[in-house]
Protein backbone atom coordinates (compact mmCIF):
# COMPACT_ATOMS: atom_id res chain seq x y z
CA UNK A 1 0.00 0.00 0.00
CA UNK A 2 2.94 2.74 0.48
CA UNK A 3 4.03 2.54 -3.34
CA UNK A 4 0.17 3.40 -4.02
CA UNK A 5 1.09 6.16 -1.55
CA UNK A 6 4.06 7.38 -2.77
CA UNK A 7 2.07 7.45 -6.58
CA UNK A 8 -0.34 9.16 -5.43
CA UNK A 9 1.82 11.90 -3.46
CA UNK A 10 4.10 12.38 -6.70
CA UNK A 11 0.55 12.68 -8.82
CA UNK A 12 -0.42 15.38 -6.13
CA UNK A 13 2.40 17.10 -6.39
CA UNK A 14 2.20 17.32 -11.11
CA UNK A 15 -1.18 18.44 -10.14
CA UNK A 16 0.18 21.24 -8.15
CA UNK A 17 2.89 22.04 -10.07
CA UNK A 18 0.23 22.91 -13.34
CA UNK A 19 -1.61 25.13 -10.98
CA UNK A 20 1.50 26.97 -9.92
CA UNK A 21 3.84 26.94 -13.15
CA UNK A 22 1.20 29.44 -15.03
CA UNK A 23 2.12 32.18 -12.42
CA UNK A 24 5.85 31.24 -11.83
CA UNK A 25 7.73 34.86 -12.77
CA UNK A 26 4.17 35.57 -14.18
CA UNK A 27 2.25 39.12 -12.74
CA UNK A 28 0.08 38.49 -9.55
CA UNK A 29 -1.13 39.78 -6.50
CA UNK A 30 0.43 39.21 -2.90
CA UNK A 31 -1.22 39.07 0.16
CA UNK A 32 -0.13 39.29 3.59
CA UNK A 33 -1.33 36.62 6.15
CA UNK A 34 0.93 38.23 8.97
CA UNK A 35 0.08 40.69 11.50
CA UNK A 36 1.53 43.23 13.06
CA UNK A 37 3.97 44.45 11.15
CA UNK A 38 5.25 41.35 9.81
CA UNK A 39 5.72 39.69 6.39
CA UNK A 40 4.15 36.20 5.43
CA UNK A 41 2.90 36.54 1.92
CA UNK A 42 0.60 34.26 -0.63
CA UNK A 43 -0.53 34.11 -3.64
CA UNK A 44 -2.95 32.83 -5.92
CA UNK A 45 -0.47 29.81 -6.88
CA UNK A 46 -0.60 28.60 -3.25
CA UNK A 47 -4.29 28.43 -2.86
CA UNK A 48 -5.07 27.48 -5.97
CA UNK A 49 -2.70 24.53 -6.20
CA UNK A 50 -3.27 23.23 -2.26
CA UNK A 51 -7.35 23.30 -3.46
CA UNK A 52 -6.49 20.93 -6.56
CA UNK A 53 -4.64 18.39 -4.27
CA UNK A 54 -7.57 18.62 -1.26
CA UNK A 55 -10.21 17.82 -4.50
CA UNK A 56 -8.08 15.02 -5.68
CA UNK A 57 -7.21 13.88 -1.84
CA UNK A 58 -11.39 14.10 -1.88
CA UNK A 59 -12.27 11.55 -4.52
CA UNK A 60 -9.58 8.95 -4.32
CA UNK A 61 -9.02 8.71 -0.51
CA UNK A 62 -12.36 10.35 1.13
CA UNK A 63 -11.60 8.74 4.51
CA UNK A 64 -8.60 10.32 5.09
CA UNK A 65 -8.06 13.71 6.58
CA UNK A 66 -5.51 16.21 5.18
CA UNK A 67 -3.89 19.25 7.05
CA UNK A 68 -2.79 22.73 5.03
CA UNK A 69 -1.31 25.51 5.02
CA UNK A 70 -3.69 27.50 2.88
CA UNK A 71 -6.98 25.68 3.53
CA UNK A 72 -6.54 24.74 7.46
CA UNK A 73 -7.40 21.00 8.58
CA UNK A 74 -10.37 18.58 7.74
CA UNK A 75 -10.89 15.43 9.92
CA UNK A 76 -11.21 12.30 8.23
CA UNK A 77 -12.89 8.61 9.73
CA UNK A 78 -9.07 7.15 8.73
CA UNK A 79 -6.20 8.09 10.88
CA UNK A 80 -4.32 9.07 8.16
CA UNK A 81 -3.95 12.65 6.92
CA UNK A 82 -2.46 14.53 4.22
CA UNK A 83 -0.21 17.10 5.07
CA UNK A 84 0.18 20.03 2.31
CA UNK A 85 2.54 22.80 2.10
CA UNK A 86 1.79 24.10 -1.60
CA UNK A 87 4.47 26.83 -2.09
CA UNK A 88 6.86 26.64 0.95
CA UNK A 89 9.30 29.46 0.34
CA UNK A 90 6.54 32.23 -0.99
CA UNK A 91 9.19 34.32 -0.34
CA UNK A 92 11.55 33.25 -2.94
CA UNK A 93 8.54 32.34 -5.19
CA UNK A 94 7.48 35.60 -5.87
CA UNK A 95 10.77 36.93 -6.19
CA UNK A 96 11.49 34.83 -9.32
CA UNK A 97 14.12 32.73 -7.22
CA UNK A 98 13.98 28.80 -7.20
CA UNK A 99 14.15 28.11 -3.42
CA UNK A 100 11.05 26.59 -2.74
CA UNK A 101 9.00 23.72 -3.58
CA UNK A 102 5.59 22.01 -3.16
CA UNK A 103 5.76 19.76 0.41
CA UNK A 104 3.52 16.86 0.86
CA UNK A 105 3.57 13.93 3.76
CA UNK A 106 0.83 11.42 4.53
CA UNK A 107 1.29 10.78 8.61
CA UNK A 108 0.00 8.29 10.30
CA UNK A 109 -1.47 10.41 13.34
CA UNK A 110 2.08 10.09 14.84
CA UNK A 111 4.90 10.37 12.10
CA UNK A 112 4.89 10.86 8.48
CA UNK A 113 4.72 7.44 6.62
CA UNK A 114 6.43 9.17 3.43
CA UNK A 115 7.66 12.83 2.18
CA UNK A 116 7.64 14.58 -1.01
CA UNK A 117 9.36 17.59 -2.38
CA UNK A 118 8.48 18.50 -5.71
CA UNK A 119 10.13 21.53 -7.50
CA UNK A 120 8.01 22.08 -10.21
CA UNK A 121 10.80 24.54 -11.85
CA UNK A 122 13.07 22.33 -11.76
CA UNK A 123 10.92 19.67 -11.76
CA UNK A 124 13.28 17.74 -9.06
CA UNK A 125 11.37 15.52 -7.16
CA UNK A 126 12.91 13.97 -3.65
CA UNK A 127 11.00 11.39 -1.77
CA UNK A 128 11.28 9.63 1.67
CA UNK A 129 9.73 6.29 2.94
CA UNK A 130 10.17 2.69 4.87
CA UNK A 131 11.23 2.06 1.07
CA UNK A 132 14.39 4.26 0.48
CA UNK A 133 14.91 7.78 -0.51
CA UNK A 134 15.42 8.97 -4.44
CA UNK A 135 15.90 12.24 -6.10
CA UNK A 136 13.60 12.18 -9.44
CA UNK A 137 14.78 14.33 -12.30
CA UNK A 138 14.00 14.40 -16.10
CA UNK A 139 13.15 10.90 -16.41
CA UNK A 140 16.27 9.41 -14.02
CA UNK A 141 16.26 8.57 -10.27
CA UNK A 142 19.36 8.62 -7.78
CA UNK A 143 19.56 7.44 -4.25
CA UNK A 144 19.48 9.90 -1.74
CA UNK A 145 22.73 9.82 0.77
CA UNK A 146 23.66 12.23 2.78
CA UNK A 147 27.83 13.12 3.05
CA UNK A 148 29.87 12.08 6.42
CA UNK A 149 31.48 15.42 7.37
CA UNK A 150 31.23 14.84 11.71
CA UNK A 151 33.39 18.27 12.58
CA UNK A 152 31.17 21.10 12.90
CA UNK A 153 34.20 23.76 12.05
CA UNK A 154 34.11 22.28 8.40
CA UNK A 155 30.40 22.78 7.61
CA UNK A 156 28.25 25.67 6.23
CA UNK A 157 25.50 26.34 8.92
CA UNK A 158 22.36 26.77 6.78
CA UNK A 159 18.81 28.38 7.38
CA UNK A 160 16.11 30.31 6.36
CA UNK A 161 16.79 33.69 7.52
CA UNK A 162 18.45 34.97 10.88
CA UNK A 163 15.21 37.07 11.59
CA UNK A 164 14.00 33.11 12.89
CA UNK A 165 16.05 33.49 15.69
CA UNK A 166 13.82 36.37 17.41
CA UNK A 167 14.34 35.83 21.20
CA UNK A 168 17.83 36.85 22.83
CA UNK A 169 17.83 33.61 24.26
CA UNK A 170 17.63 31.47 20.27
CA UNK A 171 19.65 34.19 18.59
CA UNK A 172 22.55 33.62 21.89
CA UNK A 173 22.45 29.28 20.90
CA UNK A 174 22.10 29.71 17.21
CA UNK A 175 25.56 32.01 17.90
CA UNK A 176 27.18 29.48 19.74
CA UNK A 177 26.83 27.00 16.50
CA UNK A 178 27.59 29.31 13.99
CA UNK A 179 30.75 30.63 15.71
CA UNK A 180 32.38 26.92 15.75
CA UNK A 181 30.76 26.45 11.98
CA UNK A 182 32.77 27.38 8.64
CA UNK A 183 30.13 29.35 7.59
CA UNK A 184 26.32 30.22 7.26
CA UNK A 185 24.39 30.34 4.44
CA UNK A 186 20.77 32.09 4.50
CA UNK A 187 17.81 30.82 2.30
CA UNK A 188 16.38 27.51 0.87
CA UNK A 189 13.12 27.34 2.72
CA UNK A 190 12.45 23.31 1.98
CA UNK A 191 14.87 23.17 -0.45
CA UNK A 192 18.15 22.93 1.64
CA UNK A 193 17.09 20.24 3.54
CA UNK A 194 16.56 18.46 0.41
CA UNK A 195 20.51 19.16 0.02
CA UNK A 196 21.52 17.90 2.97
CA UNK A 197 19.62 14.14 1.81
CA UNK A 198 21.40 14.40 -1.56
CA UNK A 199 24.38 14.81 -0.20
CA UNK A 200 25.37 18.33 -0.86
CA UNK A 201 24.83 20.25 2.21
CA UNK A 202 25.21 19.01 5.73
CA UNK A 203 23.50 20.76 8.51
CA UNK A 204 19.94 23.37 8.80
CA UNK A 205 18.94 24.79 11.92
CA UNK A 206 15.50 26.50 11.92
CA UNK A 207 12.56 28.17 14.04
CA UNK A 208 9.19 28.91 13.41
CA UNK A 209 7.95 25.71 11.92
CA UNK A 210 4.25 23.98 11.38
CA UNK A 211 3.58 21.04 10.40
CA UNK A 212 3.87 21.26 6.96
CA UNK A 213 6.74 22.20 7.23
CA UNK A 214 8.45 19.65 8.72
CA UNK A 215 6.47 16.20 8.70
CA UNK A 216 7.31 16.16 4.47
CA UNK A 217 10.77 16.54 5.03
CA UNK A 218 11.65 13.99 8.02
CA UNK A 219 11.16 10.92 5.25
CA UNK A 220 13.22 12.52 3.27
CA UNK A 221 16.26 13.47 5.09
CA UNK A 222 15.75 10.14 7.19
CA UNK A 223 15.94 7.63 4.67
CA UNK A 224 18.84 9.12 3.01
CA UNK A 225 21.15 8.72 6.33
CA UNK A 226 20.77 11.70 8.45
CA UNK A 227 18.59 13.05 11.40
CA UNK A 228 16.23 15.32 11.77
CA UNK A 229 15.11 16.28 15.52
CA UNK A 230 13.70 19.30 17.92
CA UNK A 231 16.77 21.61 19.65
CA UNK A 232 16.66 19.24 22.20
CA UNK A 233 16.77 16.11 19.87
CA UNK A 234 13.20 14.89 20.42
CA UNK A 235 11.11 13.75 17.47
CA UNK A 236 10.33 16.52 14.86
CA UNK A 237 6.65 16.06 13.91
CA UNK A 238 5.25 18.93 15.97
CA UNK A 239 8.47 20.84 16.49
CA UNK A 240 8.75 24.33 15.11
CA UNK A 241 12.24 24.53 16.01
CA UNK A 242 14.61 21.82 14.05
CA UNK A 243 18.18 21.10 13.80
CA UNK A 244 18.37 18.98 10.23
CA UNK A 245 22.10 16.90 9.83
CA UNK A 246 24.09 14.87 7.53
CA UNK A 247 24.51 12.11 10.35
CA UNK A 248 24.37 11.35 14.22
CA UNK A 249 28.30 13.01 15.17
CA UNK A 250 27.59 16.20 13.97
CA UNK A 251 23.96 16.08 14.88
CA UNK A 252 25.33 15.75 18.67
CA UNK A 253 27.82 18.23 18.23
CA UNK A 254 24.94 20.71 17.51
CA UNK A 255 23.04 19.76 20.34
CA UNK A 256 25.74 20.47 22.73
CA UNK A 257 26.37 24.07 21.15
CA UNK A 258 22.76 25.09 21.01
CA UNK A 259 22.14 23.46 25.34
CA UNK A 260 25.55 25.02 26.53
CA UNK A 261 25.21 28.27 28.20
CA UNK A 262 27.07 31.34 27.83
CA UNK A 263 30.48 31.45 30.13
Amino acid sequence: MLASYIDFAVHLAELAAAEIRMHFRAPFDIDNKAAGGHYDPVTIADRNAEAVMRREIHRVYPTHGILGEEHGFERGVSPLTWVLDPIDGTRSFVLGQLHWGTLIALSDGGQPLLGLMHQPFTRETFLGSAQGGELRHEGQTRALATRKQTRLRDVTICATSPSMFSTPTHRAAFDRVTRQARSVRYGGDCYTPCMVAAGFADLVIEMGLKAWDVQPLIPIVESAGGIITDWNGRNASTADAVVIASNAELHAQVLNALRAEEN
